[in-house]
This record gives structure tokens, sequence and C-alpha cells, in this order.
């Protein structure tokens, strides 16, 4: 099965979180690293980046991995 939604960004790191609203998902940053391309492991959206996919050079298998966003980092305690 394809992507449902291909989207071109001009970044190397996308933010998805399905369209938000009811029908959404938690937001994931996925990195598009090396390849210029990668899926949301929720809804299956294709993020592209616009100069990888101008110059042609394909870059490989898509790559899907999902980056958790600073503020989800679990919290150390400190003495203060």
């Amino acid at each position: 099965m394809g992507p449902s939604e291909t989207i071109y960004i001009d970044e190397m790191v996308a933010a998805c979180n399905g369209g938000g609203g009811p029908l959404g998902h938690p937001r994931v940053y996925l990195n598009l690293a090396p390849s210029g391309r990668a899926d949301c492991p929720y809804c299956s959206r294709l993020f592209v980046n616009r100069a990888v996919a101008a110059s042609g050079i394909e870059g490989g298998p898509t790559v899907s991995t999902a980056i958790d966003p600073p503020h989800a980092q679990p919290k150390t305690a400190t003495g203060e």
C-alpha cells in the first residue's frame, strides 16, 4: 500500500500530527536524512524534501524514524 498523502517540504525534519483534531495522532518528528524522505509511522503520510526530489537523486529506501519532541523527554529531578 502506498502513502496516503505525499507532502513536499524544504526542511530535513518534518512534524506530523495526522492533521490534528479528533482524527489526528500524537505529534512526531521525522528525520528525512539521508534519503530525503520519510513515512509517518502513524498515518503513512510521505514527507519528501523538495531539494532532494528536484536533484533526481534516489536516496534509497524510505526511512520511518520518529523523533520525540523536546517537551516529551523525561524530566530529571533537580535540587532546586
